[in-house]
């Protein structure tokens, strides 16, 4: 293990504290203070203060405030990625229409829930092993959906996988604008109606030819 990677990794785990619910705490108080008051002001003084305990109860969990950041952001894409297994699960044996709709529809549910976290854990995620784990989440994302579109019912795919990991980053790239701050109001209003047009229109380019 690397030098950084020891550095975010918890000192003990929930189940071995029996302490579900502090780290439970800590994380909410950790998204709270993030979307209130920034990054720069997210100290683990201030958490432990949100989340009424002590520095020192916070630090038996996590060694530094890298750790806790890290830690919450992987609870969050993990809740991403789950939500995107559930809508693929549902969707397999379906038609690329259906599975276009339903695939945009978790993701953007899950990504866009809390818009304000969302932002938030965006803005760390370049960081703290942050890339890293997003890679490992969007590999897990691809696989599943390359899975739900070999099962399509009107189309096959020569590169499933291919196509899986290009039709995520068809939905992640415009959720990314939005984050970033540079998407309109208009953009916003029709993020949902013209990513699921887009996805469509890719996916039904490889429909069985009569």
């Amino acid at each position: 293990m690397s030098p950084v990677k020891a550095t975010l990794k918890p000192r003990k785990s929930a189940v071995q504290a029996r302490s579900v619910a502090t780290v439970e705490a800590l994380h909410t108080a950790t998204l709270q203070v993030l979307t209130q008051q920034g990054l720069i002001r997210c100290t683990t003084t201030r958490v432990a203060e949100r989340a009424g305990m002590s520095v020192g109860s916070l630090y038996q969990y996590y060694p530094n405030r890298d750790a806790l950041l890290a830690a919450v952001l992987q609870k969050h894409l993990e809740w991403v990625a789950e939500a995107v297994e559930l809508a693929c699960s549902r969707h397999q044996q379906l038609p690329v229409a259906e599975m276009a709709s339903g695939l945009v529809t978790a993701l953007l549910n899950a990504k866009l829930r809390d818009q304000g976290v969302s932002k938030a854990l965006y803005a760390i995620a370049g960081e703290r092993g942050g890339a890293e784990l997003v890679a490992r989440i969007n590999a897990r994302m691809v696989a599943v959906i390359a899975a739900m579109l070999r099962t399509a019912t009107d189309a096959q795919f020569d590169d499933p996988v291919l196509t899986a990991s290009i039709a995520l980053s068809a939905i992640v790239g415009p959720v990314r604008t939005l984050l970033e701050g540079n998407a309109s109001p208009a953009f916003e209003a029709g993020l949902e109606q013209q990513t699921t047009l887009l996805l469509k229109a890719y996916l039904q380019t490889h429909i069985h030819k009569e």
